[in-house]
């Protein structure tokens, strides 16, 4: 980025900032060329006259801003649950050359002690407890998951939602990068909708604000606080197992996590015996969209253990 293209895109972001503050903020803009969420570079927003007030900003195309807009009112969504530690969303905006979104910056690295993690499972369990009030499954706008885009279309039943808005999506995706390698689609889709269905009817399932994109490397230990905080969502009104699921995909968080969880809200029965694997595959199916290589391997084979 020129010095020239850079300064302008530090002042549009200063004046964002200062208007979502409602006071003059006068900064510096420090690039470090680190990944945000894959598709974004991160940079500090440090207060000149005071370095401890200071903000983390990620940046990307000019055509992300909608990513970001739906980011700031995920988090927002899940801010206002006063349940689990987020960071604050400042503001978001885009100038002719970049798109941004600026958030509470979180020191983290914090050790992460059992009590820690019982302590999020407590708050998770309280946050899907947020319902969506009679809307049904879904959201309010679509999102993205990764730099995917997630469809949210509204709808009364989950089995429906999850087969239509996340299970056929993947696969038309995987029609064109798979290179032939899924296959039995119509006798999966038909077995997924059957199990959320029965789940649906004899657990009075109920539309749960969810992170969406709850893997281990979306969260994090504070290190003032030593207080867990999730981000990067990929937010709407879904099943809650689905972030049980994806937090035990790519490794899983500490024990005292679930068991705190399940003391809070308990899990229905069915969960790691039917239903895990149905929403993990729809994150396996994702990075092979995103990421290619294995992924679409490990999707079949999901697939053929779903149909068994």
């Amino acid at each position: 980025m020129g010095s020239s293209s850079g300064n302008v895109l530090a002042q549009a972001i200063l004046e964002s900032v200062s208007a979502a503050l409602q006071r003059r903020f006068e900064g510096e803009l420090r690039t470090s060329g680190g990944l945000g969420s894959g598709w974004s570079t991160s940079a500090e927003l440090v207060n000149r006259n005071n370095p401890q007030e200071r903000y983390f900003v990620k940046l990307s195309s000019p055509e992300a801003v909608s990513m970001f807009s739906a980011e700031f009112e995920g988090i927002q969504a899940m801010e206002a649950t006063r349940t689990v530690r987020v960071p604050k969303p400042i503001c978001y905006g885009n100038i002719a050359s970049r798109s941004f979104i600026v958030l509470e910056y979180l020191e983290l690295g914090g050790s992460g002690s059992e009590s820690v993690y019982a302590d999020l499972g407590k708050k998770l369990a309280a946050m899907h407890r947020r319902s969506s009030a009679g809307r049904g499954y879904g959201w309010h706008r679509g999102n993205t998951i990764g730099s995917t885009p997630q469809l949210n279309t509204w709808m009364t039943h989950w089995a429906d939602f999850f087969v239509e808005n996340r299970l056929r999506y993947q696969l038309k995706l995987a029609r064109s990068r798979a290179s032939g390698r899924l296959r039995n689609e119509d006798a999966l889709l038909q077995r997924v909708h059957a199990v959320l269905q029965e789940h649906e009817l004899e657990h009075d399932l109920v539309p749960s604000l969810v992170h969406g994109d709850l893997w281990t490397g979306n969260v994090a230990v504070l290190r003032s606080s030593n207080e867990a905080a999730i981000f990067d969502p990929a937010t709407y009104y879904g099943d809650r197992e689905v972030d049980l699921a994806m937090s035990e995909l790519f490794g899983r968080l500490p024990r005292s996590f679930y068991r705190a969880y399940e003391a809070a809200w308990p899990i229905p029965s069915g969960y790691r015996e039917k239903r895990r694997e149905i929403y993990n595959l729809y994150n396996i199916l994702n990075h092979g969209a995103l990421f290619g290589g294995g992924y679409y391997d490990q999707a079949q084979s999901m697939i053929q253990s779903i149909l068994r």
